[in-house]
């Protein structure tokens, strides 16, 4: 709650969440000052029972994804002159008594943001979406990320500087918002770290995409934002491509072994096909880079 004068705001965006949001909203409103749920076109009750449960919501007509509802959170927060914003889910995967296990840490330590960690025992996240989650880290940092220990959780804090130089910089679409995040934070020399947090899945449907899905909307977000700061060559580019699609590839063979322990050889084959053109693509298009330079710096 307030701080030496300071306030802070829980931002909750939410699609279809009527069964959750009203008890995430009340344990939310015991640790900020003001808690805003965007409410991304649901076709629920959403909105009527954030309301009831004490929040401030703005309503979206249509569904226009998290990226959208975070965007907004953040330009009401400086609108009204918010000292410190919590990102956090509406589907109760996030525990908001822990809000203050994120607050506490940004407010203290001189650093600008704070990443929830789904961790260990503390979270019960399936094994292909600790695969998937580890995929998509790695690609975050490198689409200049930084080095990310979980890149894809939305329980997060913000200080006041933060909010600033990220509100008018995000432009990412649908379930992007968290990679984008950490980029425009590495660009903008802000500082971040970990926080082990613990996160719930058993009954919950905590997305509105596929864990496929999802992942290729980062990886074409990254794609991207590659292209645009010419981190790569354009050789790596394809090649990063198909790295990425055989690691799809693995995750669903994962899944698949787990559903019928069986090994499909051809599909063992292609998977390795595509990450070793993928590598291999990457690795010429990173020695198109390496060399010349060591060539200059060697006259």
């Amino acid at each position: 709650m307030h701080n030496n004068g300071k306030r802070s705001l829980a931002i909750i965006p939410c699609y279809n969440e009527e069964t959750t949001i009203k008890t995430v909203v009340k344990n939310t409103k015991k640790h900020v000052d003001e808690v805003l749920v965007i409410d991304d076109g649901s076709k629920d009750n959403t909105s009527k029972f954030a309301r009831a449960a004490g929040a401030k919501v703005i309503s979206c007509r249509t569904n226009r994804g998290k990226s959208a509802g975070i965007r907004l959170g953040f330009k009401y927060a400086l609108q009204r002159k918010f000292d410190y914003v919590v990102t956090l889910d509406g589907d109760g995967q996030h525990n908001p008594n822990e809000i203050p296990v994120l607050l506490d840490d940004v407010k203290n330590n001189g650093h600008d943001i704070t990443l929830g960690t789904r961790w260990g025992k503390t979270t019960e996240m399936p094994l292909w979406r600790k695969l998937g989650k580890r995929i998509l880290d790695y690609i975050t940092g490198l689409g200049n990320g930084g080095h990310i220990t979980d890149s894809q959780c939305g329980f997060r804090a913000f200080n006041r500087k933060a909010i600033e130089k990220l509100a008018n910089k995000l432009q990412g679409y649908g379930f992007t918002i968290e990679s984008e995040q950490l980029m425009r934070a590495h660009e903008e020399g802000l500082s971040f770290r970990n926080k082990r947090i613990s996160c719930y899945y058993k009954g919950l449907d905590t997305s509105t995409k596929t864990p496929t899905s999802h992942a290729i909307s980062v990886l074409r977000y990254v794609i991207c934002n590659i292209a645009r700061t010419n981190s790569f060559k354009k050789i790596s580019l394809p090649g990063f491509v198909f790295i990425f699609i055989g690691l799809l590839l693995g995750i669903q063979a994962l899944i698949l072994l787990t559903q019928t322990h069986l090994i499909d050889i051809g599909y063992a084959i292609l998977i390795t096909t595509f990450l070793a053109i993928g590598s291999i693509a990457v690795f010429f298009g990173m020695l198109h880079d390496i060399v010349p330079a060591l060539f200059k710096n060697g006259k």
